[in-house]
């Protein structure tokens, strides 16, 4: 083959690599987006997740489920607030809730290592083994050990408000999702809508009624960035990391604050901790270089005990309402506290802000 030839053959393979690597990378962060809670684009959009631990009546449908297991199902969808069909629909597409004379079923393994009637890598059934029958023994071969374990796995992994999430865990096939997902269905007699949030509990849309006019607008900006991701270094508007956030929030009305974790230490008031109001600051002892004296994360005070913060890029979500006493919490501040806030916060004021 020619040099020249040579030259256009590599050149066509390199446009072939490069345009497979556009089409595979947005999948990749596609999936990501799905499993951790990033929208990409972003949006404040909530997800009604108060019924997502409902337990269904049982359809026609469950009367083929063994007695036992049936009671199993229900139990442990009680127990760790997943509703029982899904544990029911696990059950019948790994082993038909036992029934299944396959290799690893009631003794031994299959070909993947995967052993009992929930079908669980002994590794992972060890880390999570729920003693259900309390006979002081945690038996992958037990259904009233593995259910319990499976819905305790099942909650660790995001269920019952991010199911898919949680199914995809256990076995990683999206083509398996939907197959226990429509077995969860007909045992619900087609009652049951998987919840699936990306972390935007519409129970935190509310606004504090005892913060001002100018905390509720500082506040409401951040709370429309829930959903969106988390990227370090972002300053907006499709994503944000922790400081750029709370510096764009004040932003919004008319108030200047630095732009670095680092910077917004020392900017603001400090308040005593079980003092802090919506709208303040909360600081903690997170990430590279940082310290008791020199926090790296910070979010805002939403409500007691709540924060309106962007994480992490794989935290779900990755921007979103969480809690603030943890243990590397260092302490609050008040940007609007500064004495040359002051001013501006009484005009706003007098504006009818």
């Amino acid at each position: 083959m020619s040099r020249r030839r040579l030259a256009v053959t590599a050149a066509l393979v390199a446009v072939a690599g490069l345009f497979s690597a556009l089409l595979v990378v947005p999948t990749l962060f596609g999936a990501s987006q799905f499993l951790f809670g990033g929208s990409g684009a972003g949006s404040g959009d909530c997800t009604d997740t108060s019924s997502a631990g409902a337990q269904p009546a049982a359809a026609t449908e469950a009367r083929a489920i063994p007695a036992n297991y049936l009671d199993l199902y229900k139990k442990a969808g009680r127990e760790y607030g997943l509703p029982w069909n899904l544990l029911a629909g696990i059950g019948k597409v790994e082993t038909d809730h036992g029934q299944s004379r396959s290799p690893g079923v009631s003794s031994g393994e299959n070909y993947a290592g995967a052993g009992g009637p929930m079908q669980f890598l002994k590794p992972t059934f060890d880390e999570f083994a729920v003693d259900g029958d309390k006979d002081g023994k945690k038996d992958r071969y037990n259904p009233a050990d593995a259910i319990p374990t499976a819905a305790k796995y099942l909650k660790h992994n995001g269920a019952p408000t991010r199911t898919r999430t949680a199914v995809f865990m256990y076995n990683h096939s999206w083509d398996y999702v939907n197959l226990v997902l429509s077995w969860a269905k007909k045992y619900a007699n087609g009652n049951y809508t998987p919840v699936q949030s990306g972390g935007v509990d519409c129970k935190d849309d509310d606004l504090p009624p005892e913060a001002t006019a100018l905390v509720q607008r500082i506040l409401a900006f951040a709370l429309a960035q829930r959903g969106k991701r988390y990227i370090f270094g972002a300053t907006g508007p499709d994503a944000w990391d922790c400081s750029s956030l709370i510096q764009a929030a004040y932003r919004s009305v008319g108030l200047s604050i630095p732009r670095t974790t680092f910077e917004q230490w020392p900017f603001g008031v400090k308040v005593k901790k079980g003092e802090e109001q919506p709208g303040d600051l909360v600081f903690f002892n997170s990430g590279p270089g940082t310290s008791s004296d020199n926090p790296g994360h910070v979010g805002m005070v939403l409500r007691k005990g709540m924060m309106v913060v962007a994480s992490c890029s794989t935290c779900s979500p990755n921007i979103g309402v969480k809690s603030y006493r943890r243990p590397d919490w260092v302490g609050a501040t008040r940007p609007l506290a500064r004495k040359d806030f002051q001013q501006k916060v009484t005009q706003f004021v007098a504006q009818g802000g």
